[in-house]
């Protein structure tokens, strides 16, 4: 099943409510086909900027495009996109194909257009043998699942999806996150998609959008993101375990802050650069991650292989390893 696809392009898109400023000019191009995530803490500006798009808030200025369209003052239902929130919103009383298919219904589309495009959807999602059940009978994925399948038969050149994991276990989270990925390959579609979970932006983007205070801080692909952040904010947003950052006078650095990610930490009796007390150990098989208290820094988390386990009140020995430092002027 395949779907159309459109770029969409932020031209100084800036949103005000009152004298607050939400949304601080925002320039960004999401290529057709993209999958593109927009992360950053909580009231970093995401998901109004998803909003802005959508047409669900009206940008106090700038210039909004998608499929080199402008659409800036255009109503939502004039752009030709679809959203997904963190609700699924599901009709109880509608079984899964009455649901996917509602909004065909009531723009009055043939019966059998209909059936055909609630077929691929269904089949797209591996929702076919569940078509005939009501909401209640289904998972918080499978749901998830039909909401993402109703907004696929309406055939969007965009999809915007606004935290839509954010109610689901952890194990959900995680199957949902391959789903989506592997749905995202077989649509080809342009995805925006809105989470605070920087796990979901790693493993799922092709793109990330990096947001702090209504700015966007850093944009681009996972990997860029993880091995050169711009700033002190950006390094500690990216990566799990996050990096240790510290004042570089306290390091012993000549920068104003420097940075070490846990990963890059080993642990040494020889020529150690820091020595600190481990405070706590968490071990998570393939993984330990070890907390320590270092002496003028502070806390330091390092990342370790599965097999260590030094003592909680040990004293340990720490070293960068060559090259993975960050130094931030």
């Amino acid at each position: 099943m395949a779907v159309s696809t459109s770029s969409v392009v932020l031209k100084s898109v800036r949103k005000s409510f009152g004298a607050v400023d939400v949304i601080k000019g925002v320039d960004l191009t999401v290529a057709p086909g993209e999958f593109c995530v927009f992360v950053g803490p909580s009231g970093c500006g995401k998901s109004t900027l998803l909003r802005l798009i959508s047409g669900l808030e009206e940008a106090s200025s700038g210039v909004i495009e998608i499929g080199g369209r402008d659409v800036t003052h255009a109503e939502p239902s004039e752009r030709g996109i679809a959203m997904v929130f963190q609700s699924y919103a599901l009709y109880p009383h509608l079984s899964v194909r009455d649901n996917i298919g509602f909004g065909l219904s009531l723009a009055k589309l043939p019966k059998a257009e209909i059936a055909a495009k609630v077929g691929a959807a269904a089949e797209a999602l591996q929702l076919t043998p569940l078509l005939d059940r009501k909401p209640k009978a289904l998972s918080g994925g499978q749901r998830q699942r039909v909401a993402i399948g109703r907004a696929i038969v309406r055939d969007p050149k965009v999809f915007l999806f606004d935290e839509p994991l954010s109610n689901l276990d952890a194990a959900l989270r995680a199957q949902m996150r391959i789903e989506l990925t592997d749905l995202h390959r077989k649509l080809g579609a342009t995805m925006i998609y809105v989470t605070h979970d920087q796990v979901e932006a790693m493993t799922m983007a092709d793109k990330i959008v990096v947001l702090n205070g209504g700015q966007i801080e850093q944009v681009g692909s996972p990997m860029e993101l993880y091995n050169a952040p711009v700033s002190p904010f950006v390094a500690g947003f990216i990566g799990s375990p996050k990096m240790n950052l510290y004042d570089g006078a306290a390091a012993g650095m000549t920068c104003k802050t420097y940075g070490i990610r846990p990963e890059h930490l080993r642990l040494t009796n020889d020529n150690a650069r820091w020595t600190g007390t481990v405070r706590h150990v968490e071990r998570l098989g393939a993984d330990t991650v070890i907390y320590l208290q270092v002496p003028g820094l502070g806390d330091m988390v390092v990342r370790a292989d599965g097999d260590a386990n030094p003592a909680i009140g040990a004293y340990v020995g720490v070293s960068p390893l060559v090259g993975r430092e960050f130094h931030y002027t």
